[in-house]
């Protein structure tokens, strides 16, 4: 069984979701990444790359072609669509620690032609931080807000702002926050209502609700006009 036989790329994803296809590469030996860039080349596609740590990405023979972002070990191969249009998502992260999960989701976002704005170290053990961007962040109809510890800032960004809310619990923490089980324990428990959570540390999921909101939105928007 050769490496190619190990994978099946789902270039359909578009026309049946509006999503493109990512690869996650923990897991994947360089040898296997390698086989499905190889793949992608002969389509003439690009591809996005969630979780490619810098070794890995050392170790792969296209690792000059690709795009990439060592801070949210993201890549891209291929050419992206070209980002269009005003900034619709705010990315706000609670701290610094947080900003690696904001910038996958960022990443992802741009992936798509989507323009987003990062609002970084604004949590809620200095309350000013938030308040003075709050004008900022209500100016976009989506907000993803990624936050460790007690994960406190989701819940209060959603008592403050008309915009969809996703949450994104992160593994920043001491002890008991047991790897962002207490983060995603906590934005489930939120008392502001609608809020959406997805699973720890995982702005690229982030990102894809959010893209999802914005298609029907633009979906909707179209239905209108007609």
């Amino acid at each position: 069984m050769s490496v190619a036989d190990e994978f099946t790329l789902d270039f359909a994803r578009p026309e049946r979701i509006g999503l493109e296809e990512a690869i996650f590469c923990a897991g994947k030996s360089p040898e296997q990444i390698d086989a499905i860039l190889e793949a992608a080349q002969a389509r003439g596609a690009s591809l996005l790359l969630t979780r490619l740590d810098p070794e890995k990405r050392d170790r792969l023979r296209e690792a000059a072609r690709l795009d990439y972002c060592p801070v949210s070990r993201t890549a891209v191969f291929g050419a992206a669509p070209r980002i269009a249009g005003p900034a619709r998502v705010a990315v706000v992260a609670a701290g610094t620690s947080d900003v690696p999960v904001a910038r996958e989701a960022l990443r992802t976002l741009a992936y798509a032609g989507r323009a987003a704005t990062l609002f970084a170290d604004v949590g809620v053990a200095g309350l000013w931080r938030l308040t003075t961007r709050l004008d900022e962040i209500r100016a976009h109809p989506v907000v993803i807000v990624a936050a460790g510890m007690d994960a406190a800032l989701p819940s209060v960004v959603g008592g403050l702002v008309a915009g969809a809310v996703i949450a994104v619990p992160t593994s920043v923490g001491y002890g008991v926050a047991a790897g962002g089980r207490a983060a995603l324990d906590a934005v489930l428990a939120s008392c502001a209502p609608g809020i959406a959570v997805v699973n720890i540390d995982n702005g690229y999921g982030a990102a894809c609700a959010a893209l999802r909101l914005l298609h029907a939105a633009g979906r909707l928007a179209e239905a209108r006009e007609r």
